[in-house]
């Protein structure tokens, strides 16, 4: 008997040209499918159960922002369940005086929402001609005309309610935040301790324990220095608001610095709102504009000036993806998930620095 060569697989037919393997096998389609369902599941599961990941994975990120603060107090002798019940009550004692700074010319201008419609009216009668001109312009072109004559109607607001369903937490939540928190400063770092035994190995130990440690002082160098810009934030912006005649600029002040902890959305919808405020209350349309205008000022150097100088490269965010986050994070868990974009973009940005460090030639600089 003859027996005839075995050919090995990967040669090509004869005859044929094509001599590459194929770009994407079976099973690296099969791995990318599930990696895909897998992440679409999670999302389920974290939009389905926000009223209890929510609140968890907030204590969790709040909490390890605040551990250095516990590290010191315990660094004077003093028990870390104690350090965390004083850091927990200090925290609440602080939102609970930005709220009061923010309900009271909120209620106020609440009450005066029937005047808004006739104010604007007369603040924006020097704009008729501006009107009449583009009425007249949408007539010669066989347009309609879609402004009217002699009054500006307010929206309704029937999104009040709903809008006011999806900020505020239930209490169930607000006390699973509060218990989880206090309970995760206290055991910390018993808790970091476990994760880092779990592994075997010397050099998985000593990498998750470089990873926890990274993690830790970000966080908290992130809320340290975001809080006190913030508020330095928030003090320009009443000091703007008091020069410029605007009422109640303590209260616009602190919800400056409230909001500035959402990048992006946060200044913009401020600058709305003092807009908005400065129109209606200011005898001119000009004089409404001040504040506005120098808060776009204050803006402008405090998000390409201050902030990167202080912050500095480590904790630097690519605007896009800090955008992109806020907008996927605000889709799933509302402004909290807004506010915990960030810090959650520099968690996963320490995870793939020590899990897939760059490695090879990096390309040329332009």
């Amino acid at each position: 008997m003859r027996v005839l060569p075995v050919e090995p697989p990967a040669t090509p037919l004869p005859g044929s040209k094509e001599d590459r393997p194929p770009l994407i096998r079976r099973t690296e389609a099969v791995a990318f499918v599930l990696v895909a369902l897998l992440i679409i599941t999670l999302i389920g599961f974290l939009y389905v159960g926000k009223p209890f990941f929510l609140p968890i994975v907030t204590a969790f990120v709040v909490g390890t922002m605040l551990a250095p603060a516990a590290s010191f107090f315990e660094r004077w002798h003093v028990p870390r369940g104690v350090s965390a019940v004083l850091i927990v009550g200090f925290g609440l004692t602080t939102v609970a005086f930005m709220i009061g700074l923010i309900s009271a010319p909120l209620i106020e201008w609440t009450g005066r929402i029937g005047e808004i419609g006739p104010l604007l009216r007369q603040k924006l009668h020097g704009l008729d001609g501006a009107l009449g001109f583009w009425r007249q312009l949408q007539g010669s072109l066989g347009g309609t005309e879609s402004i009217p004559d002699n009054s500006i109607q307010m929206p309704k607001i029937n999104w009040v309610q709903p809008t006011f369903e999806f900020v505020t937490p239930t209490l169930t939540e607000i006390l699973l935040f509060l218990v989880t928190l206090v309970l995760f400063i206290a055991s910390w770092k018993n808790l970091r301790h476990r994760l880092v035994m779990v592994f075997a190995g010397r050099d998985a130990r000593l990498r998750t324990l470089k990873i926890l440690n990274e993690i830790e002082s970000s966080l908290g160098a992130y809320l340290l220095t975001v809080t006190m810009i913030n508020l330095c934030y928030g003090a320009a912006t009443g000091l703007i608001c008091a020069l410029a005649g605007m009422p109640s600029p303590a209260g616009l002040g602190a919800l400056a610095a409230t909001l500035n902890f959402i990048p992006i959305i946060g200044p913009f919808v401020m600058f709305v709102v003092l807009t908005v405020v400065g129109i209606v209350s200011m005898p001119t349309l000009g004089a409404g504009l001040l504040a506005p205008l120098g808060f776009i000022c204050l803006t402008f150097l405090e998000g390409h000036f201050v902030t990167p100088a202080i912050i500095g490269r480590r904790l630097e965010l690519n605007i896009l993806a800090v955008f992109i986050a806020i907008a996927f994070w605000s889709w799933l868990w509302g402004p909290m998930g807004a506010f915990l974009a960030s810090p959650l973009l520099i968690v996963a940005l320490v995870l793939k620095e020590h899990l897939l460090p760059e490695e090879g030639p990096h390309l040329p600089v332009d």
